[in-house]
């Protein structure tokens, strides 16, 4: 699998994907963006940014869902421009998969969207590297049938990411299990270590989370030999238009990631 301008893995190291939930302003992005970068050149961890131009699964109808699609796609493109690295952002139907194409290098999508078939076979005709989040709702080996889709429709460029499964109604639970079941697709997995956290579906219409846990579910990926890991951040979480309750404080990034490098080193 190639992501465009990832920087060589010369330390066999995961790659991180990571960056806000959502493109709040081109001021706090680039801001973000620069901080990510710095630590991750200087821990050698192949890096892809990420944030969502726009939200479109959200339980209450005065949630924040974005700052405008072209806007936000902008300030993705001046990310990868001005940074050197690929980006990445959801889509959400058909019709978006070429227009977001047009401005990153990989295209999400949305863990309740990926049995798809036409959002599927939209994104892989653009030719892009595809990440496909794993349902909630699915079992690890029930997506096989994602990544068929994808490269049977000429893309193997294919990205698998774990994000829990639906535990009850209010919470979900990683079954570490499917980080290998998936890696034997011959696809890189990675381990979303925020969403996995959430606790969707509370009375007051806005999902709850215990970042308290991502240190855990994020050394335990990196145990069981996940390629990637998927973390959203934030420098003002009070602050933040979208999931602040299970994203990480953006000041905790640096020591997380230099635990995690040395967890990689150890099981390799």
């Amino acid at each position: 699998m190639q992501i465009p301008k990832l920087k060589p893995n010369t330390d066999n190291n995961f790659f991180l994907m990571a960056g806000p939930c959502a493109i709040e302003g081109e001021e706090i992005v680039l801001r973000i963006a620069e901080r990510i970068v710095k630590i991750t050149d200087q821990l050698n961890i192949p890096y892809i940014f990420k944030g969502s131009y726009r939200k479109a699964n959200r339980s209450r109808l005065d949630s924040f869902t974005g700052i405008g699609d072209e806007k936000a796609l902008k300030i993705l493109e001046k990310v990868g421009r001005e940074f050197g690295v690929p980006t990445v952002t959801d889509i959400h139907e058909s019709g978006e998969a070429a227009m977001a194409a047009s401005y990153v290098d990989v295209l999400q999508i949305p863990a309740f969207l990926c049995r798809q078939t036409d959002l599927l076979i939209a994104a892989a005709k653009t030719g892009k590297t595809v990440n496909v989040k794993k349902g909630q709702f699915l079992s690890a080996g029930s997506m096989k049938y994602a990544v068929d889709k994808i490269v049977e429709n000429g893309n193997t460029n294919v990205i698998l990411t774990d994000r829990g499964n639906s535990f009850g109604y209010q919470d979900l639970i990683v079954d570490f299990r499917g980080i290998p079941e998936m890696r034997a697709f011959n696809v890189p997995v990675v381990m979303d270590c925020t969403h996995s956290l959430q606790q969707p579906n509370q009375a007051s219409g806005v999902t709850g989370g215990k970042p308290a846990l991502i240190e855990t579910i994020a050394k335990a990926a990196v145990a069981v030999g996940a390629d990637g890991l998927f973390i959203e951040t934030h420098p003002d979480l009070a602050n933040a238009k979208s999931d602040a309750a299970n994203m990480l404080q953006l000041d905790l990034l640096e020591g997380l990631l230099q635990k995690l490098v040395r967890v990689r080193q150890a099981v390799i």
